[in-house]
């Protein structure tokens, strides 16, 4: 087996100096544009209890973002190998974060809700099992220091023939 490694950047740009700089808490946006080339750029700021925009994606929507997408993608290749049909895939993924008093903070939990539909009712259980080899395969998920949860629900397209 062959172990590759995979090397990624971006360009994170703060658009925040209203005329001063950070000369004061208050004083700056916290207004970011977060380039990839060859992708669309995205607006990120602080999450609004830090002062920054709502508007705009933050650090912590997108860590939750990263561990759902990772789990999504792992989980539809863990179906491929274990013959289940997806044909749908909705998550509803949450976390919690706890400042520690001191400025700082970490996540403590994150809970992807996976509601995954699949081809036949034959394929529930295979598929109710895919949730276990997408999380060990996640690498998203297996760089993070805090518990990654999932509570799926799988339903079918079309309930199973009678034999």
């Amino acid at each position: 087996m062959s172990l590759s490694e995979h090397h990624y950047a971006l360009t994170a740009t703060w658009h925040g100096n209203r005329g001063t700089g950070t000369s004061g808490y208050r004083d700056y946006s916290r207004d970011v544009t977060i380039e990839i080339q060859g992708k669309p750029e995205m607006l990120a700021s602080a999450d609004k209890p830090f002062r920054g925009d709502a508007a705009r994606w933050n650090p912590e929507d997108m860590l939750i973002a990263a561990l759902s997408e990772c789990h999504l993608l792992s989980y539809l290749h863990a179906c491929v190998g274990a013959g289940v049909v997806v044909v749908s895939y909705r998550d509803r993924a949450s976390g919690v974060m706890r400042e520690d008093g001191r400025g700082g903070g970490a996540f403590t939990d994150v809970l992807l809700r996976p509601e995954v539909v699949v081809a036949d009712a034959s394929m529930i259980a295979a598929a109710e099992s895919a949730h276990d080899d997408a999380h060990r395969m996640c690498f998203i998920a297996n760089s993070v220091n805090f518990p990654v949860r999932h509570e799926a629900s799988v339903s079918a397209a079309r309930a199973e023939e009678p034999a």
